[in-house]
């Protein structure tokens, strides 16, 4: 039996009101939680003023609400079959005829619009917010600015102290940043007075010093002179440096493909991106499998009765849920399983869950 159109837009209406109260109160609560997180860490920090923890609180936001549709979704669904199990609805609708399929499908095609438009273009916005408040966070809480850049030409680092910085520029990158192979560092007085260059084969990040080798030392009033191996100090380290590469959350989902290349490109590991670009791609196959979950539970809910157990079991999915991903994504990124494989496994493992449970409900 088919459903009218005016019964699956109630049927999609219902659904998505039921979403939105959901994630209106995980959005207030998780906002209020990163207020005081923010407040809490920025105690120590001298004049951080509460308008910017607010502000930094308000760019975090677009991301925090990103994580979080899933279980949105999930929690939604499980209201708004519940509501209407307890108000008849859902019972009159299967006993003429109606299978739990056809009832689904307004709320799967309402799943699926969400998630394309979460990955497709609500992504780049939520992007471009959290890489600013990465921004803030690191002048405001941890006192210190981005100190690398991945582009087509290569990879720059910036050094330095009171007494000047160095801007160094390499083509090639290996071992994660410890090794650079052609390189140039600009050395400079204070902020903009140029003090010389230096040109090498190769330079290896040691403790408080890169080491050169082939080196060429030349400044704006004296020849260049060759060096076989040559020490420049650092207070760099292994650890700076991947913390200032760009997080995975940071780049829009169209701009992720070319990212990856350009940081494999440079010899820098891109796993854990291509780990966040799989993620978003299964994140409309997630929201459909969590349609088929709460839906398991509802009807199920309709045979034996009791909300208590209802509440319960969405809770504890829900948990199981981000344990398991959290699980294969750690396995995708230390390289025990393909990427693809540990992006994809939470969406498609609930997806199958839930048809198969679906399934048995049904048949019996």
């Amino acid at each position: 039996m088919n459903i009218s159109w005016t019964m699956s837009r109630y049927l999609a209406m219902q659904f998505f009101i039921s979403v939105m109260v959901i994630f209106g109160i995980c959005m207030t609560l998780g906002f209020a939680i990163d207020i005081v997180e923010l407040l809490n860490r920025t105690a120590g920090k001298d004049a951080v003023p509460i308008a910017t923890v607010i502000g930094m609180a308000l760019l975090k936001l677009p991301n925090l609400i990103e994580k979080m549709m899933p279980f949105a979704v999930l929690f939604g669904a499980i209201w708004s079959f519940a509501r209407m199990t307890r108000s008849q609805e859902l019972i009159i609708a299967r006993a003429s005829g109606v299978s739990a399929w056809l009832f689904l499908a307004p709320a799967l095609v309402a799943s699926l619009l969400i998630g394309i438009f979460m990955t497709t273009i609500y992504n780049p916005f939520a992007s471009a917010l959290i890489s600013r408040y990465e921004e803030l966070e690191a002048r405001h809480i941890r006192g210190r600015t981005s100190l690398l850049d991945v582009s087509s030409n290569g990879l720059w680092l910036r050094q330095g102290d009171e007494k000047g910085q160095t801007v160094i520029h390499a083509l090639r990158v290996s071992e994660s940043g410890l090794k650079l192979q052609d390189v140039i560092l600009f050395i400079y007085e204070g902020k903009d007075l140029f003090r010389g260059r230096i040109d090498a084969k190769t330079a290896a990040l040691q403790k408080e010093k890169w080491h050169l080798e082939r080196a060429w030392v030349t400044g704006p009033d004296r020849p260049a002179v060759f060096y076989p191996t040559l020490d420049v100090k650092t207070s760099l380290t292994p650890n700076q440096i991947q913390e200032s590469f760009a997080t995975p959350d940071t780049i829009a989902f169209w701009d992720l493909p070319g990212f990856i290349a350009e940081a494999e490109g440079a010899g820098f590991s891109a796993t854990k991106h291509r780990l966040h670009y799989h993620a978003l791609l299964a994140g409309p196959v997630l929201l459909c499998a969590m349609i088929f979950v709460a839906a398991a539970f509802s009807l199920r809910l309709a045979r034996l009765g009791g909300a208590a157990r209802l509440i319960l079991s969405g809770v504890l999915t829900g948990f199981l849920l981000y344990f398991f991903t959290d699980v294969t994504h750690a396995l995708g990124v230390s390289g025990i399983v393909p990427v693809a494989l540990a992006a994809w496994a939470p969406a498609t493992t609930a997806l199958l869950l839930g048809m198969a449970s679906l399934f048995n409900q049904e048949d019996g």
